[in-house]
């Protein structure tokens, strides 16, 4: 077994120079010895490609004339890497020295598919943001970030195996992506990593939360913490997340579920809100069930 094995880390710009470089930045201090470092220019509207290969000549930018979403940016960067193992990171993560040396070793082990690291808030580092993640409940589609707003007092500083990993931050491996496949693309924002683990664990690996390794999340940088583009895609998303994988009577409750509580309560708290945009995305959300149309990019 190589102690060393390439890792090649994955990240997609849209739009967010500046956090895209500060994460460059902070990986030039790692102490892993065997690293390349590819980025997906997603479709900006500036020439960020060029202004961050000037900041960054020795990683490989790679453009793309339109935006392919989370999952089509992080597959087009993985058709260009070379590496054993494949490294998601969000551009708006920073990452510490000593982050890489406990993903491989997790991920070297018998039956892994898939690891996170704890992820912590960057603005108040001592707040944990991901220490794993519960089981997601089909009906509700309802699950939680074990740890979420917690101060970090060593309380989950043990590996385990978790449901799901964290899209900011997950390291997976070839082999693993031989098997299963690509990220599906039609997801476009959210939900794709999600739909990921669930591959992964269905055919027979393991995902696992490693705090030995730390990384520092700004948290949605490219499209804030509240939007109307967020609102629908959450919306859509979560619905399609539950048809590609939930089947039987529990795929027909979460249905049922979602049109008679979740879709109606989501709508009245939007007007409640005077949200007249939100509202207006979550009507668009529910109407693009009735007329799928993948890769659907929203602004």
């Amino acid at each position: 077994m190589n102690s060393f094995p390439l890792v090649s880390i994955i990240t997609v710009n849209h739009n967010q120079v500046a956090a895209t470089v500060a994460l460059l930045e902070s990986l030039t201090a790692i102490s892993y010895p065997n690293i390349e470092v590819v980025v997906v220019d997603n479709g900006s509207l500036a020439n960020d490609a060029a202004r961050i290969a000037q900041a960054a000549s020795w990683a490989k930018v790679v453009s793309s004339p339109t935006n392919l979403g989370f999952a089509g940016g992080c597959n087009l960067g993985l058709a260009v890497a070379k590496g054993e193992m494949l490294l998601f990171l969000n551009n708006d993560v920073e990452v510490a020295a000593g982050f890489l040396e406990p993903l491989v070793e997790q991920m070297q082990k018998p039956g892994v598919g898939m690891v996170s690291p704890k992820i912590r808030f960057y603005h108040n580092p001592e707040i944990i943001q991901y220490a794993g993640a519960t089981p997601l409940c089909y009906i509700t589609m309802r699950n939680r970030a074990i740890g979420f707003a917690e101060r970090d007092m060593g309380q989950y500083d043990k590996p385990y195996r978790t449901s799901f990993a964290h899209g900011a931050a997950m390291m997976t491996s070839r082999e693993v992506v031989s098997r299963v496949g690509l990220m599906y693309e039609g997801f476009f924002l959210y939900y794709e990593e999600m739909d990921w683990c669930e591959r992964i664990s269905r055919a027979g690996y393991t995902i696992m939360y490693e705090p030995a390794s730390v990384v520092f999340h700004k948290e949605s940088a490219s499209i804030g913490k509240s939007s109307p583009q967020k609102a629908y895609y959450l919306n859509r998303n979560r619905l399609l997340f539950l048809k590609r994988n939930a089947s039987g009577l529990t795929r027909a409750l979460g249905i049922a579920y979602f049109w008679v509580v979740a879709a109606p309560k989501r709508l009245v708290l939007s007007i409640i809100g005077g949200q007249g945009k939100h509202r207006k995305a979550l009507v668009r959300s529910l109407l693009w069930h009735l007329n799928p149309k993948p890769n659907e990019y929203v602004s």
